[in-house]
């Protein structure tokens, strides 16, 4: 292990306790991720979270005290009922408890869930527009930049496994159904307890769905994964990681998002304009070919 290896831990709001989080330090977890979701109880209610704001708050002090210098907080805009107002303060109230780095996301609702059977007032596609352009600037009054499509940091304190996990660099996953990258080769462990228990000393008995990426898949995840990025992908690192110019293989999408404005080049590097951000789920898949 790196001596200045980052390890986090993700944890509920409301079930830490002072010898939980010492442990974790000494055993070498540094960085702590909670997610609160939301400091309305209103808003948590509708979620059906199962914390309040105050026991998030005694969970973040807790972990202040046992010496976390690291800490994620995860936030959700357009909740049902939420009005621009609403997410504005909840970044503020946040923001102010001085956290190294932020999640913001957009509630999502997917076909198959609770959610997707009730009928929800959801923010309107202005309001939801607004919530997300805004989050960076408000964001920022506090010391935040926002270097992915979705993660705000201070400065030196970006998630390093979210960078690497976007620039493709191999990772290992431990533990039960984890997924892991290395070699070329994408694989997850098994998800059945039973079996992962009792393999779990012989990789090879637990690994399953491993799948050799082609260039062509390296390639798309490349730019998918890497435009998720605020600093975008680099056109030379292209070129010397795959022996291609990017514009040999994505000439004509590159083109067309840039001629629109979804794109921008600044020297040898393609990014997302702000534009592009609200639609970045289109542009990217234009680079599955």
């Amino acid at each position: 292990m790196a001596p200045d290896a980052e390890i986090t831990i993700e944890a509920n709001p409301g079930t830490l306790y002072k010898e939980k989080l010492e442990d974790y330090l000494e055993h070498g977890v540094n960085r702590l991720s909670l997610g609160l979701q939301s400091p309305q109880n209103r808003e948590l209610k509708i979620l059906g979270r199962i914390h309040t704001w105050e026991e998030f708050l005694e969970s973040f002090s807790l972990a202040r005290e046992a010496g976390f210098s690291n800490i994620n907080i995860d936030l959700m805009s357009a909740i049902p009922d939420q009005t621009y107002e609403d997410w504005k303060k909840n970044l503020c109230t946040v923001a102010a408890l001085g956290p190294e780095h932020i999640s913001a996301y957009s509630l999502i609702v997917e076909e198959g869930t609770p959610f997707w059977e009730r009928d929800l007032k959801l923010p309107d596609e202005d309001t939801e527009y607004r919530m997300y352009e805004d989050t960076a600037a408000i964001l920022g009054e506090y010391g935040f930049h926002q270097y992915e499509i979705s993660n705000y940091a201070k400065k030196g304190l970006e998630c390093r496994h979210n960078k690497g996990y976007w620039q493709r660099t191999d990772y290992l996953g431990l533990g039960l159904g984890a997924s892991s990258l290395i070699d070329h080769i994408r694989f997850s462990n098994t998800d059945n307890m039973e079996e992962y228990i009792k393999n779990s000393r012989q990789p090879e008995k637990i690994r399953c769905d491993m799948e050799r990426l082609s260039e062509t898949d390296e390639m798309a995840e490349f730019m998918f994964l890497g435009l998720r990025m605020t600093e975008g992908v680099s056109m030379d690192v292209f070129e010397e990681y795959f022996g291609k110019k990017m514009e040999s293989i994505y000439g004509d999408v590159l083109k067309k998002h840039l001629s629109i404005g979804m794109l921008e080049k600044k020297e040898s590097r393609i990014y997302l304009t702000r534009k592009g951000i609200h639609v970045s789920n289109g542009v990217m898949a234009d680079f599955l070919l």
